[in-house]
């Protein structure tokens, strides 16, 4: 799968990386491990000119204290530097109600690559209409944890029966 970073059309989707998901218990590897995975696509496809999207999750009615509450904000190894697209959600997938897919095709974005938090929730349904919408899709295997190894497994079977390319890190960054 080496040439997802290659060229212009590529762009990294870094979904739901907030403290307050971090924190939580992740597997096969910690939310922590999942952010530095995240830090390394992110430099490594800059490189190659990818768009990188931060994509976050917020209550729409607000109870979860809006953007600036602390437990909402971005880790820090992740905040969106310029030229960076950043997308807030108030569901599980990007693409809903978010203008997402337009943006990307805009700047001629066809290739996504997408890591983050969790695998079987917002990883999963943004990738699941990213292929619907006729995106060619990686999801990278170590760059993302759900709540048990298991549903992590389940949901990268499911994403890959429903077209995405399911990779390794490695696999992404190799030149």
């Amino acid at each position: 799968m080496p040439g997802y970073r290659r060229g212009e059309t590529t762009a990294l989707v870094l979904v739901d990386l907030q403290h307050w998901i971090v924190d939580m218990p992740w597997a096969p590897i910690p939310g922590t491990q999942v952010v530095d995975a995240c830090v390394r696509l992110r430099d490594g496809l800059a490189d190659a000119k990818a768009t990188t999207v931060i994509v976050r999750y917020l209550r729409a009615d607000g109870r979860d204290g809006g953007p600036q509450a602390a437990p909402n904000q971005l880790v820090a190894a992740l905040a969106p530097r310029p030229g960076d697209l950043v997308v807030t959600k108030d569901g599980l997938d990007a693409f809903t109600g978010t203008g997402l897919a337009g943006l990307l095709r805009e700047q001629g974005r066809t290739r996504l690559v997408i890591a983050g938090l969790s695998t079987a929730h917002g990883v999963s349904a943004t990738a699941g209409t990213a292929v619907a919408s006729g995106f060619d899709v990686a999801v990278v295997s170590d760059a993302t944890a759900s709540v048990t190894v298991a549903e992590h497994t389940g949901a990268l079977d499911q994403l890959a029966r429903a077209g995405a390319a399911i990779c390794s890190m490695a696999d992404i960054l190799a030149p």
